[in-house]
């Protein structure tokens, strides 16, 4: 239970600082926002503030708009059923939206529609809400060299820095069916020895393997206060690969800080550079695809990460500012590339229309959010079976 709320206040953080990036900027622009919703409809409950009597005005259920007016590519038909904008939660917490007038160039001879604005204020609106998370992760990131944040072994050489803990062999994933998944190894374990040799480094752990890659071996690892002695021998982990392996990601991490004012620098930086990891990472894993290589990482739907997430609060509050810093990322990279119903889609065609000195025609353009809305929906639900399927 505490893992799922711990993640849903997590998930209700990113998503509301994303979409509050959105928000602040069209209000800021002269446009009118419909609908600042947590969640994907239906619609569970909202509220608005009367401009005419001051007053909070409660609301229950889905509305008069439809699932494409309200986060598809349709603007809303009933434009008047609210008279501010409307704050709302919505029953599948898996997301946000914020829904502005005319998002996808409709009514644009309306002062107050996006269509209406100039390129500049429409980019600055997209582009917004992926800011805010690299914003926020930066802050995350600054508070925690402040704290203390678990760091790879290069990082613990900076001569800036102040080691708190002094670096281990750290398992940092664990692939499902693996002989370390088999025996017990989990995500944030110290592996201390295998069959009584030390392991200094993560090099250590793989030389030992390469020299015995037939011989089943003791792995004595160290979670919280517990030391615990597991068994596994090394096999091929898929046809394509022969070599026996144990299935561990490893790092020498540690715990490391920096003064106040050196933490801050160093979290922008490191949110700087997250980004462009990130990047890199999903252009190997669409290289794998197109190439047919398959999948060259495991990717995690809301399950899997409600788990990342309930593993890192019980090695520690470092490993979750961690955690919640690199999904902030995750978030703002996923939003930027040029996906329909995506940020990166809308800004695709608005980069479109400024090229061409004309834009998509309507239908097409809402055509393309609305797929692209539902693609991602079964997306999120086929990621989340597997997900689901791999826990038992």
């Amino acid at each position: 239970m505490f893992t799922l709320i711990l993640f849903i206040g997590i998930l209700a953080l990113l998503v509301l600082v994303h979409e509050w990036g959105h928000f602040f900027v069209a209000r800021k622009s002269g446009m009118k926002v419909y609908e600042f919703g947590f969640g994907f409809p239906p619609r569970a409950f909202g509220w608005y503030k009367d401009p005419k009597t001051g007053k909070f005005v409660f609301v229950q259920g889905k509305g008069k708009n439809t699932l494409k007016e309200t986060v598809g590519g349709e603007d809303r038909e009933h434009t008047d059923e609210f008279p501010a904008t409307l704050y709302s939660l919505n029953w599948l917490p898996l997301g946000g939206f914020v829904k502005i007038k005319g998002e996808n160039g409709e009514l644009a001879s309306e002062s107050d529609s996006f269509g209406a604005k100039p390129f500049w204020k429409k980019g600055s609106v997209l582009i917004a809400g992926v800011t805010m998370n690299v914003v926020l992760a930066a802050v995350l990131l600054s508070i925690g060299f402040t704290i203390g944040l678990p760091a790879d072994r290069d990082v613990l050489s900076d001569p800036q820095a102040i080691v708190v803990e002094p670096p281990m062999v750290t398992a940092q994933q664990v692939e499902s069916g693996s002989p370390a998944d088999n025996a017990g190894v989990q995500y944030g374990d110290i592996l201390e020895s295998i069959s009584g040799v030390p392991l200094i480094t993560s090099s250590d752990l793989v030389s030992y393997i390469e020299e015995h890659p037939t011989e089943e071996s003791v792995l004595t690892v160290k979670r919280g206060g517990e030391e615990l002695h597991l068994t596994l021998m090394p096999e091929p982990l898929s046809e394509k690969d022969p070599t026996p392996r144990l299935g561990i990601i490893l790092a020498d991490a540690g715990i490391v800080r920096y003064p106040w004012y050196l933490a801050i620098w160093k979290g922008i930086l490191s949110a700087l550079f997250g980004v462009v990891n990130i990047f890199l990472a999903f252009f190997f894993l669409i290289k794998g695809l197109v190439m047919g290589q398959g999948l060259a990482f495991s990717v995690a739907g809301p399950v899997g990460i409600a788990v990342v997430v309930g593993e890192s609060a019980r090695l520690g509050l470092s490993y979750v500012i961690n955690i919640m810093a690199m999904l902030s990322l995750s978030l703002a990279v996923i939003n930027i590339l040029p996906i329909p119903a995506l940020d990166g889609g809308r800004l695709f065609f608005v980069v479109y229309e400024r090229v061409f000195k004309k834009p998509v025609p309507m239908k097409y353009e809402q055509a393309a959010h609305t797929i692209g809305f539902l693609l991602l929906m079964l997306l999120i639900v086929v990621v989340t079976w597997r997900d689901i399927s791999n826990l038992f």
